[in-house]
């Protein structure tokens, strides 16, 4: 019986082994495609655009430097890069990872470290610096859960925890075409590569 095929051809021509990620087959441009045309909350959300995971990812970013504004550049890239790994597995929503189990946690762990490699980072991400972009991550969940996703306030609290209004100040959910998004992602992505040197 032959071996199913584990790999997927990108719109850059390169081919993604799933199983065996290598940096070389990883590029910013197809991560921004793939990101802006996948939807957080299964698509659940209000507006005439999805809710992309490329916006989520430049919002947690944001987060992030908010939270360490001292921050050097490779951080806030892997803050940026946090759900990377979704342009080709998509965004499973919490309770759907929890029912399949850690087969998924190792594809994604695989994909996560072939990405950070190919862009200058470590492997796996140091684990101070991997709590704080989880903190952004669940204050961004909370700002879509409030705003687009339809959770009371005090849902939102129960589940994700109440953010500090300094953080949030002045941030909103932005709701783009995903052409927008993905053109957004990269140039962030260049500037904070280009910030590393």
């Amino acid at each position: 019986m032959p071996t199913p095929r584990a790999w997927q051809k990108m719109l850059s021509g390169r081919r993604l082994d799933l199983l065996d990620p290598t940096p070389v087959d990883i590029e910013i441009e197809d991560i921004a495609h793939g990101l802006s045309f996948v939807a957080r909350w299964n698509g659940q959300t209000l507006g005439d655009f999805a809710y992309s995971v490329a916006e989520h990812s430049l919002l947690v970013e944001r987060l992030y430097s908010r939270l360490n504004p001292r921050a050097p550049a490779k951080w806030r890239l892997a803050a940026l890069l946090h759900d990377a790994p979704e342009y080709v597995i998509g965004d499973m929503i919490s309770p759907v990872k929890n029912a399949v189990g850690p087969g998924y946690d190792a594809l994604d762990k695989r994909l996560a470290a072939a990405v950070h490699i190919r862009f200058g980072l470590p492997a796996t991400i140091p684990v101070p610096v991997k709590k704080q972009i989880k903190k952004a991550d669940r204050i961004s969940a909370w700002m879509e859960a409030t705003e687009i996703a339809g959770f009371t306030v005090a849902e939102a609290d129960r589940f994700f925890g109440k953010p500090d209004p300094e953080v949030i100040r002045d941030l909103s959910i932005a709701l783009r075409p995903p052409t927008d998004t993905r053109a957004a992602y990269t140039a962030r992505h260049h500037a904070l590569l280009a910030e590393m040197g």
